[in-house]
């Protein structure tokens, strides 16, 4: 008979523990669910920081202090664990998806690196090229500075000679012109008389 009166109450215990046992809380299915159940779980502690100091304020004005605060605490404690379980769900749910968005990002970023390298390499040759062109611009533009100084240089040392030869011609005149006056002038006799 005690052996019949143990198993109904296990039994019965068993169904009331059932009923009374909160359902495990749900998986997330997108990001947005994952935040608003991890808000909820936020939204569960405050409410049990909030009720365990009310608790707390109300229990010590009872007599029965200890039995007051023991309620209080197992209240808040069954609470707490009622948000962790809520929270841990969505925690990992988020945590899965960003690891799933770095795979893809690594993912993509595996696709796409012989393209960047081949753009990387074009980049590089279109840089070297318009290096090199740069180079024979500025190479040509010192080729045509030197020669329009030569040319400059050609220009004065044939305007100098120019000059020089119309100093020289000048000269000539000057020496044949002193040289007919000096013989077209009469002679001048020292003692005073022109012969």
């Amino acid at each position: 008979m005690r052996g019949c009166l143990l198993a109904v109450s296990v039994l019965i215990s068993m169904v009331v523990w059932a009923e009374t046992a909160p359902a495990p809380p749900a998986v997330p299915q997108s990001l947005a669910e994952a935040k608003a159940q991890r808000e909820q779980a936020a939204s569960l502690r405050d409410q049990a920081e909030r009720q365990r100091q009310a608790d707390q304020e109300r229990c010590y004005s009872k007599f029965l202090l200890n039995d007051c605060l023991a309620a209080a605490k197992k209240r808040y404690t069954e609470t707490i664990l009622a948000a962790r379980k809520l929270d841990q769900p969505a925690r990992d749910f988020e945590r899965e998806a960003r690891r799933q968005e770095v795979a893809a990002k690594e993912a993509q970023r595996a696709n796409e690196l012989p393209l960047r390298e081949a753009e990387q390499k074009e980049q590089g040759e279109r840089y070297r090229a318009e290096q090199a062109a740069k180079a024979a611009e500025r190479e040509q533009r010192l080729a045509e500075k030197a020669r329009k100084a030569e040319q400059g240089r050609q220009k004065r040392a044939a305007d100098e000679a120019r000059r020089q030869e119309k100093l020289d011609r000048r000269a000539r005149q000057d020496a044949e012109r002193e040289a007919k006056k000096a013989n077209t002038e009469p002679v001048k006799d020292t003692a005073g008389g022109a012969h």
